[in-house]
């Protein structure tokens, strides 16, 4: 492991400075923010309120009572705990938003991420409902004490302005820093009552978030506090992501939403009604939303990420849940390897990402990401194909995957490799191991080994975090640690098989390391929505994902890994990260209509993304207006990802996805 991280931590731990400080209540508003703080106000009782919890925490209910026979106006209420140390070495994680300071983003200007590296004057503090996990915590890079609140999350009594929550964040200090929960004011890169709205752009304006108390009004915030030490099995984030889990309890409510069989049918059922193409060109699963582009006949089959084609035709494969699916998954696999196949790029294993069948020609050269989980999903049609009696004949696919893992193996094993930026090309890893092992290629698993040992030794620390796994972000992001994550565990796996208990050991350790970092962007609990469409459909966001620090929306990409979460629940004897697999699986499928098609982009937050309906919004809108919509606009991938998960899932002989084919098929069919 990375000497300067995990060998810092067998030395004794430095002791912890820290402490919960008596409240300070903030009176009056000016230039944008609290024009005083003050420890007593006459007539405003505060009290805290203790208790032990569960894990270590401990329990704080703060209350204030307003006495007096008049109102108190432009009131600013708040919690601090403050933790001395040298102010850089303080490493602030919330989770969703600022990941130990979203180093990846240190030197840019732009303003689209938030940014805070323990500077004089610096502060990050955000409304709570950006937050997946409510917590807040400091982490000393040095020593390896850390100290965090976790929030229960509300609006804010007294508010002047519509949907103002608390908020909560770091500010730094001289000697140190403070965890802040206030009613109301936010701010970041050192620009207050700044509300992160855009992904393009610097935010907008979001002031006077002030309260009114009126005589006789109570208010209360309740909040945890959670302190200890990193130690060389866990850094002090993922101990944070294990106790919001425990708080939570996120995986309790999964029996809430529709049943695996039921999406499963929907999905399907939108797939082959809606994106199947078959003409004298070939036949595939078009990447093209017929809703938004079928007046412009646009038909092409994409692989990857935002294509997903290929993934889906291994499910049909897979679960087989109506008469035809097989034969279409053979058509149209046989199609894209004796349409893509020539494209291979040797020394690379990169490969064309789009045909398009209007226009007669290819789009688009590929990238680690994209290539990486096709590839992926062929190698798992091949030996799904080879090892069961299913009447498909892998015999291109097997060609197919074999040329390109070898030539992708090829291109990470030369000496003049470039290195990647990001953690995109970790998609490789898994597809890579699977390859060595169907084919026995050593050369596959060498260059496997390479990137996981490149990442290992990039992303294991405080200065560079899991970032850039795809398009939607070039920062800090959800998509950056699974990438890891599901690298680390083909890794882990192998070397079970291989019986290598120092590579065991080793990836064991790496995989749970992406896994908590993955799962701080997931949604322990649900955010009431304001009036919209969200809150029109009673969407619950338990469950979801955060996508980046920079793109505050929520998404279905972390269906993509929940068959490595599950093997590492039961590697781990975790029944909660087990039972986080239905309820990410079948929360995700809550806003599907009746044809089983749902949009992406869930806008849980006042963010909004570059479309609205269908149009680029540019400085159009107000941010105000941005919170409880979503993008209706519905990727293949979307679809992709559920049917695909399911495969995996089923393949694995995980109960509540073995029985679904089967339960459709006998209960009413699905043509």
């Amino acid at each position: 492991m990375k000497k300067s991280v995990f060998a810092l931590f067998l030395a004794a731990a430095a002791p912890l400075c820290a402490e919960l400080l008596p409240a300070e209540i903030g009176l009056g508003w000016e230039n944008g923010w609290v024009r005083e703080w003050r420890r007593g106000v006459p007539g405003l009782e505060v009290s805290d309120f203790t208790s032990p919890a569960p894990g270590g925490l401990v329990k704080v209910v703060r209350r204030w009572k307003w006495t007096g026979t008049a109102p108190l106006h432009e009131v600013t209420l708040s919690v601090r705990y403050r933790m001395k140390g040298a102010p850089a070495a303080l490493k602030p994680f919330i989770p969703g938003v600022l990941v130990y300071g979203n180093p990846s983003n240190k030197g840019r200007n732009d303003g689209r991420v938030p940014t805070y590296f323990g500077e004089k004057g610096e502060f990050a503090i955000f409304e709570e409902h950006r937050l997946p996990m409510p917590f807040v915590m400091l982490e000393d890079a040095k020593g390896g004490a850390f100290a965090a609140l976790h929030t229960l999350p509300s609006p804010v009594r007294g508010a002047v302005r519509g949907d103002q929550w608390w908020s909560a964040g770091v500010e730094a200090r001289e000697d140190g820093a403070d965890i802040v929960l206030l009613s109301g004011p936010i701010g970041y890169n050192r620009r207050r009552s700044l509300v992160k709205s855009r992904p393009y752009r610097w935010g907008d304006p979001w002031g006077d978030t002030y309260i009114t108390l009126r005589p006789g009004q109570k208010i209360e915030k309740t909040f945890w506090i959670q302190t200890g030490h990193a130690t060389p099995e866990a850094f002090g984030f993922e101990k944070g992501v294990a106790a919001s889990l425990d708080l939570f309890r996120p995986e309790t409510t999964a029996a809430r939403h529709a049943s695996v069989p039921e999406i499963l049918k929907a999905k399907r059922g939108y797939l082959l009604k809606s994106r199947w193409i078959d003409e004298a060109g070939g036949c595939g699963l078009n990447q093209y939303d017929p809703r938004f582009f079928a007046t412009k006949g646009a038909k092409a089959v994409h692989l990857g990420w935002t294509g997903g084609g290929e993934s889906s035709l291994y499910a049909l494969a897979v679960l087989n849940l109506g008469e035809g699916d097989r034969a279409k998954a053979q058509r149209a696999l046989d199609f894209i390897c004796d349409k893509f196949g020539p494209t291979v790029r040797k020394g690379l294993g990169t490969f064309k990402l789009e045909w398009d069948f209007r226009r007669n020609r290819f789009f688009h050269e590929g990238d680690a990401v994209s290539c990486g989980q096709a590839l992926y999903s062929m190698l798992k049609a091949v030996r799904f194909a080879e090892r069961e009696t299913c009447g498909l004949n892998p015999a291109k696919w097997r060609e197919f995957t074999r040329h390109t893992a070898h030539e992708m193996a090829v291109g990470l094993l030369k000496d003049d490799w470039y290195a990647p930026k990001s953690s995109g090309a970790a998609f490789l890893i898994a597809p890579l191991v699977l390859a060595s092992e169907m084919y026995a290629m050593p050369e596959c698993f060498a260059a496997a080994q390479k990137l996981a040992d490149f990442y290992e030794a990039r992303y294991t620390g405080y200065d560079c975090v899991y970032w850039g796994g795809s398009l939607d972000a070039s920062c800090e992001d959800k998509e950056g640690a699974m990438a890891a994550f599901q690298g680390y565990v083909a890794m882990l796996r192998h070397a079970i098989a291989a019986k290598d208990a120092a590579a065991e050991r080793k990836y064991d350790r790496l995989a749970r390391h992406a896994m908590n970092m993955y799962l701080s962007y997931l949604v322990v609990w649900d955010i009431p929505m304001p009036p919209g469409p969200l809150a029109d459909a009673g969407f619950k966001s338990t469950g979801w994902t955060v996508v980046s620090a920079q793109n505050q929306c929520l998404d279905v990409f972390a269906l993509l890994t929940l068959p490595e979460l599950w093997w590492m629940g039961c590697r781990l004897g975790d029944e909660r990260l087990k039972g986080l697999v239905p309820l990410m699986f079948r929360s995700s499928f809550q806003l599907a209509d009746h044809e089983g098609n749902s949009g992406e982009q869930i806008l849980h937050t006042n963010y909004r993304h570059m479309w609205d309906d269908g149009k680029l919004i540019g400085d159009r809108g107000d941010a105000r207006d941005f919170r409880g919509c979503y993008d209706p606009w519905n990727p293949i991938w979307l679809t992709g990802h559920f049917l695909c998960a399911a495969a995996d899932l089923r393949e694995m002989g995980v109960a509540e996805f073995t029985t679904s084919a089967a339960v459709l098929r006998e209960r009413d069919g699905t043509e």
